[in-house]
C-alpha cells in the first residue's frame, strides 16, 4: 500500500496536508531547514493547479509566466518524522506584475509551524521582461483573496491566517 506524504486535504479553504518523511531530517531527527522550501514549493504547486482549473500552470493558462520573484519564510515551530502539517493557501496581496501567495503551516492541533510567503511575477512568454497580470489571471487570484486585517503588523503568524477547515 502506498501512503501519500502530501494531499489536497480541503479546496476551500485550500489545504494542503504533508507528512515528514524521515529522509527529511537530520540525524537527530529535526528537519532540514532547506526542506521547508519544498513544503513551500508543494503546496504552492497544488494551489496554482487548483487555481488553474487542474489544468496545470496557472501563468501558462492565462498566457504568462510566473516565476519565483521573491520568498519570504518566518519559522515558528520544529518537525520531527511522521510529524503532520496542513498548510494553508490563499493570495494575500495583487500588485501590477506581481501577486502573493501566504502559505500558513499548522500543525492539526491548530499550533503554527511556519508563515511563508510566495511572490510570483508575470513575465512575457516570448520574452523574460515583466508584464502586468492579464485580467483573466488577476479575477482568478482576487477570488482568492485574504482580506486585510486589522492587526497585520507583527508576527504573520497570528494575524489574517488561511481559513482551516
Amino acid at each position: 500500500m502506498m501512503r501519500a506524504t502530501e494531499y489536497v486535504l480541503s479546496e476551500r479553504p485550500f489545504v494542503v496536508r504533508r507528512t515528514v518523511r524521515w529522509g527529511d531530517c537530520d540525524p537527530a531527527g529535526v528537519v532540514y531547514t532547506g526542506r521547508f522550501t519544498d513544503y513551500l514549493l508543494g503546496a504552492v504547486g497544488l494551489f496554482t493547479d487548483h487555481l488553474a482549473g487542474g489544468g496545470g500552470r496557472l501563468g501558462a493558462a492565462h498566457g504568462v509566466g510566473t516565476p519565483c520573484k521573491a520568498m519570504r519564510f518566518e519559522f515558528i515551530g520544529t518537525l520531527w518524522p511522521d510529524d503532520v502539517i496542513d498548510i494553508a493557501c490563499s493570495v494575500q496581496a495583487i500588485r501590477t506584475r506581481s501577486f502573493d501567495l501566504r502559505c500558513v503551516a499548522r500543525r492539526p492541533d491548530g499550533s503554527p509551524v511556519f508563515d511563508a510567503i510566495f511572490s510570483p511575477i508575470c513575465v512575457r512568454l516570448d520574452e523574460r521582461v515583466g508584464t502586468p497580470i492579464p485580467d483573466s489571471l488577476r479575477a482568478v487570484l482576487a477570488v482568492w483573496l485574504q482580506p486585510p486585517s486589522p492587526a497585520s503588523s507583527g508576527s504573520s503568524a497570528s494575524s489574517a491566517s488561511p481559513a482551516f477547515p
